[in-house]
């Protein structure tokens, strides 16, 4: 952009500039400067700014917009060549300062040596912004995995289409799905999640698409629903793979025409809403075993993001379990010291089968049966993590197949389990051990929830 109030100048900065190959805007003061910034999708690379101008001393402009001078090379022109206004412009961030009357080649150096320096700040802050980061919208890591995923959250924000977040439970889904959401355009709208394998499949129907009054026992008043309460904003379906086939129908019409029936009724309303969805199975494999629609999954898995457990993030435990003792701390209005060297590589070893949730309740604990301010080895029970990966010496799963009462507890190898519970806990530990301490890999196997086997452990600890 060029600010020149004379015509003859401006028209020849531009003419210089566009026979270079460059696209120019000429503005003639301060206002009609201020108007093509705020009409432009980004920042200029360049403006070339007069200081004279009719409607401002171009310092004081320049003044007045400080991020200016951050978004673009700004080269200041004057016929004062003062060494007081070159400085000046210098300390507002100006790039460079060029004195009327301005040789072609001079200006055209300046130019190119302003768009490079642009290009490399831009290149600076991409590169801080991505690598250094070490939180992101409700996301606490530096890792090189979540790094990754932040980047993919960024990149798919400002898309319509709809994505499929995969992992372990308690890696995150819901929070990448509000990160999706608040990073985007509809972040003004709601954000509305649905749990579809805590609603009973009678319900879940009318919670996502509402009902009208009379039309089940039950239905004393008309109701919204989740697609039309999300309307213009975003729908999360959390535990998608839960639900029933026939509603997967409704489902995946919903998505194909934008329209909703509520419950009862005859007539189809629009809606427009972004739908995320998130499951902790393997989706490839439900529709193999036929428990999810191949249509369904293809029409939802536009963009596919997986989430990676604890486990594979690398540095990112220590830090967490600090902001967890630090947030915690504060509830239960107690001081406490940073976690030590020590406690640190010890939650780093663990294994976390359930990610970050298992940390946090591991924490929570922690702060509220410790009178700090210092937290021990003794004040976080990581005898109920599960240990690192199986070394050499362990068992081959294979043993564990063929003989799973080998494996098992003295008291079920000695005397063999008695009770149906026994029998259950020993198939669970099994499954559990051949999937390398995977809980929903282990659920998988066995045809559940990875929540199921989660109750179960909890059921076993309190035994």
């Amino acid at each position: 952009m060029v600010i020149e109030d004379s015509p003859s100048l401006a028209q020849t900065y531009a003419g210089i500039l566009e026979g270079a190959g460059h696209s120019v805007v000429v503005v003639e003061n301060g206002a009609e400067a201020d108007s093509a910034i705020a009409s432009m999708p980004k920042p200029f690379d360049a403006i070339l700014l007069d200081l004279q101008l009719p409607d401002y001393d171009g310092l004081d402009w320049l003044e007045q917009r400080p991020q200016l001078a951050q978004e673009s090379a700004v080269v200041v022109v004057t016929a004062d060549g003062s060494i007081n206004r070159a400085i000046s412009a210098m300390r507002l961030g100006a790039y460079d300062f060029l004195v009327k009357p301005i040789a072609p080649p001079r200006l055209l150096t300046t130019a190119r040596n302003a768009l490079e320096r642009q290009k490399l700040y831009e290149k600076a802050e991409v590169i801080s912004r991505i690598v250094g980061r070490e939180s992101f919208q409700g996301f606490i890591g530096k890792s090189t995995p979540m790094q990754a995923v932040y980047s993919a959250i960024e990149n798919v924000a400002t898309s319509k289409a709809t994505v499929f977040i995969t992992g372990e439970s308690g890696t995150g889904k819901e929070v990448a799905a509000e990160a999706i959401h608040q990073t985007g355009p509809r972040a003004r709208k709601r954000f509305v999640a649905i749990n579809c394998g805590a609603i009973p499949e009678n319900l879940l129907e009318s919670e996502l698409f509402g009902h009208v009054k009379g039309s089940f026992t039950g239905a004393i008043a008309d109701r919204k629903g989740a697609a039309r309460e999300a309307d213009g904003g975003t729908l999360f379906l959390d535990e998608i793979c839960e639900m029933d086939l026939s509603l997967q129908v409704k489902l995946l019409r919903f998505l194909q025409s934008g329209m909703v029936q509520p419950v009862g009724s005859s007539r189809p309303e629009p809606v427009n809403v972004r739908v995320i969805c998130a499951t902790n199975r393997d989706p490839s494999r439900e529709v193999a075993e036929g428990r999810f629609r191949e249509d369904l999954f293809y029409r939802l898995a536009v963009i596919p993001l997986e989430l990676p457990p604890l486990r594979d993030r690398p540095g990112d435990v220590s830090l967490i379990a600090q902001s967890f003792l630090e947030r915690f701390g504060e509830e239960e209005a107690k001081h406490f010291e940073p976690l030590s060297a020590q406690v640190s590589a010890a939650l780093e070893q663990r294994q976390w089968p359930g990610n970050v949730r298992e940390l946090q309740n591991l924490i929570r604990r922690a702060v509220v049966m410790s009178a700090g301010p210092v937290i021990g080895l003794d004040d976080l029970p990581l005898e109920r993590t599960h240990p690192a990966p199986a070394r050499a010496a362990d068992p081959a799963p294979a043993a564990f197949m063929a003989d799973p009462a080998a494996t098992a507890s003295p008291d079920f190898a000695q005397s063999g389990p008695t009770t149906l519970a026994d029998i259950e806990r020993l198939a669970v530990e099994a499954a559990i051990h051949r999937a390398g301490g995977s809980i929903p890999k282990a659920a998988g196997e066995l045809g559940v929830s990875a929540s199921t086997i989660y109750r179960m452990k909890s059921r076993w600890q309190s035994a």
